[in-house]
């Protein structure tokens, strides 16, 4: 499993030594609040530009219906996170509406190592922790059209309780204000648009 190589609010730890990046093929981060539509971008970009290299993220919440194991993310139980973060396998990891989230560092290494374009698509707090490890990654912020336009797809999903929802509410208010850390902001009004838009800026 690669993931195991050395390698309610999102609360950030140490995420170990510095991951490197080369001038040929910068790291570009990709986030926004919960229910923006990041998953949907990335799942267009993977279709569009599979040559682009996309970290897959290990959680220790339970699949959503058609999620696969290894594909949206490694789904692993709560020993097994607490045993990659004691092995410095994660180059950030968070907590998020009562699960932990994080990006395996050994696979990311290696891609970079060898030029690859990589992607990360995490949250707000993830951003910032890999920016401190990796400082001349990109930060790409994706923001909805309006704030009723992100509530109605929150809302719309049907896949979480009401505390859940109210407390990605809460920390989507939180992630919005952060739009301003991020060096470009895309506003997903199209997702074809926004992915042309973010291998244009891979590509670079």
């Amino acid at each position: 499993m690669p993931i195991s190589e050395p390698r309610d609010r999102r609360e950030p730890s140490p995420s170990g030594a510095a991951v490197a990046t080369t001038a040929h093929s910068r790291l570009t981060v990709l986030s926004g609040p919960s229910g923006v539509g990041k998953s949907t971008v990335v799942a267009e970009l993977r279709k569009i530009c599979p040559q682009i290299w996309i970290s897959v993220s290990v959680t220790t919440r339970r699949p959503r219906p058609g999620e696969v194991d290894g594909r949206e993310y490694f789904f692993v139980d709560d020993d097994e996170f607490d045993r990659l973060i004691a092995d410095g396998a994660l180059l950030e990891w968070a907590r998020f509406a009562g699960h932990r989230y994080g990006t395996p560092r050994a696979p990311l290494a290696e891609k970079l190592e060898a030029g690859v374009a990589c992607l990360l698509e995490i949250d707000v707090a993830g951003a910032r922790q890999v920016k401190k490890a990796a400082p001349d990654a990109r930060l790409v912020f994706l923001a909805p059209p309006s704030w009723d336009e992100l509530v109605r797809r929150l809302t719309h999903r049907g896949t979480e309780p009401a505390e859940v929802l109210e407390s990605r509410l809460d920390a989507a208010r939180e992630e919005l204000a952060a739009a301003d850390e991020f060096e470009v902001t895309l506003v997903n009004t199209s997702v074809k648009d926004v992915c042309r838009q973010l291998v244009a800026l891979i590509e670079q």
